[in-house]
């Protein structure tokens, strides 16, 4: 029992993570909009800060997913899944397996492609010339960690009987 507190500690730390790394994307994205605003202002060149805060914007959004999921703050389909009634049960464990085989998948291949953009020393085509695999590695990392979250509230609910998906206050009103 103290191995599976200790394993669900450590699965939710990773999703504040991942969220807290998505908040600091988002700053970034703000410090970098404002220091191309300073740039124009006073005549320099800022060269490659609309790439930069586009990778911002993809770090921000894959390290949020998983956050997200375990806040319930994903679009559902709790109108179908309260349909169901007593097979609810279900109708969520056939959503979690799909998108834990999804995740899982994409998951894969983001980590496969990021590696081969590394081997390869792919740059960017933009002016700042970045290697390719840096801010491919925020979208494999943010797509492994929703592929745990996954695969977690899966696993939660064949053996406990429910997820772990805290409902938002909008949802539990209506019974989530």
């Amino acid at each position: 029992m103290q191995a599976a507190r200790a394993v669900r500690r450590c699965l939710d730390f990773l999703y504040l993570a991942g969220g807290v790394i998505a908040a600091g994307f988002l700053i970034a994205i703000l410090v970098i909009i404002v220091l191309q605003m300073l740039a124009r202002w006073t005549g320099q060149v800022f060269p490659g800060a609309t790439d930069y805060a586009g990778y911002c914007m993809a770090g921000a959004s894959f390290f949020a997913f998983a956050y997200a999921l375990n806040h319930g703050s994903h679009i559902r389909v709790t109108l179908v899944l309260s349909a169901l009634g007593r097979h609810r049960y279900w109708g969520e464990l056939w959503c979690f397996a799909i998108g834990a085989a999804i995740t899982t998948w994409l998951a894969r291949y983001a980590v496969k492609g990021t590696t081969w953009s590394w081997k390869l020393d792919e740059i960017s085509q933009g002016l700042d010339a970045t290697p390719i695999w840096i801010p491919q590695l925020a979208m494999a990392a943010g797509t492994v960690l929703l592929a745990i979250a996954f695969w977690d509230h899966l696993i939660q609910l064949l053996f406990r009987g429910q997820h772990g998906i805290t409902a938002d206050v909008v949802d539990q009103s209506h019974g989530e």
